[in-house]
């Protein structure tokens, strides 16, 4: 085996690792029609005082609703914005706890806090989601709802959550910002809790930039989440509100954005299947390689394929694996290395620690003072641990067949000597 890069060999590739966002790569004539045509229609709000069938905004909800099969979509502008407002709709509020993972971008604990509910850090397990058995351990009499987030692409274990809320009767919201086009066992993401939730950021498999999608099964829930999203209630021209009114917020998406956005779903299966396709090869590949180890569900139909990510013996080999991977050519990041400031993990997410709001108070954590909730690095340790000893590299659909070959070469020469 060659020297490592780090220590003056030759690196296995010169070129840079292939490391741009998925969903604008995509972005061409199409998208650039639907913009152009509503700049000439000059109606870039959704709500006008006829016409709803008209809007961008709601040829979006139907095509999330058909690709999804749920009965509602909800267009908001942030993925933040749709967590918030099915949280809203679920009745999340001061004094409630709502359980969330350990490792997801900081916008979900966020949201629960913005709402006056306290987050309940629950461990993930190898799959990067949830832990089923830590989530039925940080169930209290509080607890309102849990958000399941399929991190990275990865579907979490919904028959077992979905079991153990209906046993408690907890509101299952699911968060599949990172997971648009997700399958679990014949059903898409987001379309088996109570409310799923998208975001449609740049950095997502589609995007319009800023945005967000909500869908559910329930009338209820989602006339709620339509009242929290519009304050002045525009939506409600146009159906029947059955809920009494409730002061919302203004959480609407342009009609520019959603046009932006239209039709990127029928690109998603290409996308997806590429994606999928290389990490199976990788996970292949790697199969033999037994100073690494790989979770069961890496590689399966229940993984999009948007990164790799391998587990080694301890942290200490993560750092240097992932240094001498990024001196190989192949751009690789120790997940957790309790030094840079990731905000997918708790740990890093600053006001959760100090229990702060912002008025320089401790609310909503003020409101049950009894329940002594901590968060440090004693709160989810098998999370911190696990995190520490993963090595991630980004993938996408560009990645190539050449690529995977030099990611193969890469890791196998740095397990050698490192491993």
């Amino acid at each position: 085996m060659s020297k490592l890069a780090l220590y003056g060999g030759a690196p296995v590739r010169t070129k840079p690792w292939v490391s741009k966002y998925m969903g604008s790569e995509e972005l061409g004539e199409e998208e650039k029609a639907r913009v152009l045509k509503v700049l000439e229609k000059k109606r870039i709000f959704r709500y006008f005082p006829a016409g709803l069938e008209d809007s961008e905004c709601s040829a979006l909800e139907n095509e999330y609703k058909s690709f999804l099969n749920t009965k509602y979509a909800l267009a908001v502008n942030s993925g933040t914005s749709a967590l918030v407002c099915a949280l809203v709709a679920c009745g999340a509020g001061p004094g409630d706890e709502v359980i969330i993972p350990a490792y997801t971008w900081v916008a979900t604990a966020a949201a629960v806090a913005m709402l006056g509910a306290v987050p309940v850090l629950c461990e993930i397990d190898e799959s990067l989601t949830l832990d089923p058995q830590d989530f039925a351990r940080c169930i209290t009499p509080r607890t309102k709802a849990v958000i399941v987030v399929h991190m990275r692409g990865i579907s979490a274990a919904m028959d077992e959550i979905m079991q153990i809320a209906k046993e408690h009767g907890i509101r299952v919201i699911e968060d599949a910002a990172q997971a648009n086009g997700g399958v679990y066992k014949d059903r898409m993401l987001g379309s088996i809790g109570d409310a799923g939730c998208f975001s449609l950021q740049q950095a997502k498999v589609i995007t319009t930039g800023e945005g967000g999608m909500l869908v559910t099964d329930s009338e209820e829930l989602w006339q709620r989440a339509v009242l929290y999203h519009d304050g002045a209630g525009y939506q409600f021209r146009f159906s029947e509100r059955k809920i009494p009114a409730f002061p919302g917020q203004n959480y609407r998406l342009t009609e520019l954005q959603a046009a932006l956005s239209l039709g990127q779903l029928e690109k998603m299966p290409s996308i997806l299947a590429q994606t999928k396709s290389n990490k199976k090869k990788i996970v292949q590949g790697l199969k033999n390689q037994t100073k690494i180890k790989l979770a069961p569900v890496f590689g399966t139909d229940h993984d999009l394929g948007l990164s790799l990510i391998f587990y080694v013996e301890n942290g200490e080999k993560a750092r240097a694996a992932a240094e001498a991977l990024t001196a190989e050519g192949i751009q690789a990041f120790q997940v957790y290395d309790g030094v840079s400031n990731d905000q997918h993990i708790y740990i890093n997410w600053e006001f959760l620690v100090n229990k702060a709001d912002p008025w320089g108070g401790h609310y909503p954590w003020s409101l049950t003072p009894e329940a002594e909730i901590a968060y440090d690095e004693n709160t989810c340790p098998r999370t911190l641990e696990l995190l520490n000893r993963a090595v991630q590299v980004h993938l996408n659909q560009m990645v190539t067949d050449e690529d995977i070959e030099d990611l193969l070469q890469a890791v196998d020469k740095v397990a050698a000597h490192l491993l």
